[in-house]
């Protein structure tokens, strides 16, 4: 039976969240706790990649993440950012979150609407003329690099932060009793392989999101009891909700 399900992300802000309707429509409870976090690279392991944030004119951002650790990699380096500075966003929602910073200026700021950086390809070829500087994650492929070079953009991209094991207190190891967690991605399942180095899946179900993570528990030798998304399920959610009536049937 399945009572209690550790999600491996933030606790949703809106209360409108489909989790909380799972939660009384199947009777379970749902605890929020993050495997990863996020933080910024220091100034000196910035400058180490010789890269001058005032030598480009447009920036690309693939996250909020990306938003923060640039404006305080550059406020900790004391450097003033050009009026001037264009803005690109896979996303408008990740757009509008340059406010906190900067003031928005709508002939400044781009953006795309699926959230992958490709569908914004074709507004910065039309800004050729631009040098684009992409702030990343230590965890990335080459395939930013690779669009970017198959379009003769100048650009570079730079490590601005890096995933850390989110670790968990010695309280919280002790009173860890779920009979489900559910994974978003490959760096979650390290996470709980180092917290948990004795870790004993038995009768508890795993759930992953994306095939990477998919792909993480089945290396780390766990059974895979859940796989989003799929054809008929799309979202982690919908997919829950199917595996929890079919459990209590």
């Amino acid at each position: 039976m399945i009572k209690k399900i550790l999600v491996s992300q933030p606790k949703p802000s809106s209360e409108k969240s489909p989790y909380y309707d799972i939660a009384e429509k199947y009777g379970v409870e749902l605890v929020f706790r993050p495997f990863i976090k996020v933080e910024g690279i220091t100034a000196k392991e910035f400058r180490a990649q010789k890269v001058n944030i005032l030598d480009y004119t447009a920036i690309v951002f693939t996250s909020r993440h990306a938003i923060d650790h640039f404006f305080t990699m550059a406020k900790e380096l004391r450097v003033a950012i050009p009026e001037d500075m264009k803005y690109f966003c896979v996303t408008e929602t990740i757009s509008l979150y340059i406010q906190k910073y900067v003031q928005y200026r709508k002939r400044k700021v781009f953006f795309g609407t699926t959230g992958k950086i490709d569908d914004l390809i074709p507004t910065m070829v039309k800004h050729k003329q631009e040098k684009y500087l992409v702030p990343m994650s230590d965890v990335h492929n080459a395939s930013v690099t690779n669009m970017l070079d198959a379009k003769k953009l100048q650009h570079q991209e730079c490590i601005m932060y890096r995933t850390v094991s989110n670790d968990f207190t010695p309280e919280e190891v002790k009173s860890f009793d779920y009979d489900m967690l559910i994974f978003f991605s490959p760096s979650g399942i390290e996470s709980l392989t180092k917290n948990f180095p004795d870790f004993k899946q038995d009768k508890i179900a795993i759930a992953t999101f994306g095939p990477a993570t998919a792909k993480a528990v089945k290396e780390a030798g766990l059974r895979l009891d859940l796989e989003a998304p799929s054809e008929k399920y799309p979202s982690m959610t919908s997919a829950l909700q199917d595996f929890l009536q079919k459990k209590q049937k």
